[in-house]
């Protein structure tokens, strides 16, 4: 039996490559593939060449990526057969496996997580699992407390997801950004209380924003017109408690930085791959006792393992994505014979895009 898989093979450089399926093995499943989602953050890295290619010890994923690979992680289909040994339930049930961008694939069970019956989803919702399991693991690291003022720095498939989580949060104010006006639209329409544009010189207006005191009285955010400040952040300079950067801009982290106020949190949920840019430590930053914090979800924070494992946080992902329903993110649609296509538009339209999916043909 035969496949096609999608193969980077130089920066910005994808092919299609039939090739053969292995054996099933006794212990393993066929799965046919329904749809994959493309990540516009880490696969973009790889299509453009800008992962690491250095030997990490403690990044063994990253270490690994070299031309020409398959690659992808979000991927949805059926399970068509099964092995001696596998229990024959499994024939037929949807399932999430964290592979490459394929047609069909052989596995064995413990690699696939089964879509759960008591929470019907669309198998399109089920391909942003492993975004959704990201944005629950960036709220535990971040641990937003009642009250807090709260921002988002990137507003493509993780950063909305992340603001859809805090949405349920009782904060005194939610505010997001991002450079593309689709996304910035998407991310109001969750309800956040702005969403500003982080290269427009002009601040946004004043907010009214609920007090925390019991008269419920109303006040307006304290602004700032420093002019040691970019314009751009100005007008919400150090209000923030709690910021998170997923733009996948390293120099985004300035921007976290000006904008979060004495003592708050950076959680830094971006992986920059080889890019990077200068990051301004000295000033205000200096006597800020601002913490960095690094967030990435193959882990669970080591305060949280007593009590948290993979299982339990694929549990709540699940439910989340019922709750929010991402696949109205979902902007484009290709086959996997335009792959090619898909990737030329996310690296050079992104602007255009949200969430871009293949669809397989059952």
């Amino acid at each position: 039996m035969k496949r096609k898989t999608i193969y980077f093979t130089a920066p910005r450089q994808v092919e299609l490559r039939e090739e053969s399926l292995p054996p099933l093995g006794a212990d393993e499943v066929l799965v046919e593939n329904f749809c994959s989602a493309i990540s516009a953050g880490t696969e973009m890295l790889v299509y453009r060449g800008q992962f690491p290619n250095q030997a990490d010890a403690h990044d063994k994923f990253s270490s690994d990526l070299n031309y020409p690979l398959a690659y992808g992680y979000a991927c949805v289909g059926i399970v068509r057969e099964t092995g001696k040994d596998v229990d024959k339930t499994w024939r037929d049930k949807l399932i999430f496996g964290f592979q490459p961008h394929t047609t069909h694939f052989v596995t064995t069970i413990s690699n696939l997580i089964s879509v759960p019956e008591a929470i019907p989803l669309p198998a399109e919702a089920c391909c942003f699992l492993p975004n959704m399991e990201t944005a629950v693991n960036l709220i535990q690291d971040a641990a937003p407390i009642l009250g807090e003022r709260v921002l988002v720095l990137g507003q493509g498939v993780v950063g909305l997801l992340v603001a859809s989580l805090l949405k349920e949060f009782p904060l005194e104010l939610l505010v997001t950004s991002d450079n593309y006006a689709l996304r910035k639209k998407a991310s109001l329409d969750i309800g956040v209380n702005d969403c500003f544009d982080p290269e427009n010189t002009t601040p946004p207006s004043n907010l009214e924003v609920e007090s925390s005191s019991q008269t419920h009285a109303t006040h307006h955010v304290a602004y700032t017109q420093n002019t040691d400040e970019p314009k751009h952040t100005s007008a919400y300079a150090k209000i923030f408690d709690l910021t998170f950067e997923l733009s996948g801009s390293p120099s985004a982290v300035n921007t976290a930085i000006t904008m979060t106020t004495f003592n708050g949190r950076i959680v830094i949920g971006s992986w920059y791959g080889e890019k990077q840019a200068p990051i301004d430590l000295g000033g205000t930053f200096h006597r800020s006792r601002i913490k960095l914090i690094s967030s990435q979800v193959s882990t669970i924070a080591p305060e949280l393992s007593g009590r948290w494992d993979k299982a339990r946080r694929f549990k709540i992902a699940w439910e989340a994505l019922k709750r929010i329903q991402p696949q109205k993110w979902i902007t484009h649609r290709f086959s996997i014979e335009e792959a090619a296509l898909a990737y030329e538009l996310l690296d050079k339209n992104p602007q255009e895009t949200i969430q871009v999916v293949f669809e397989y043909t059952l």
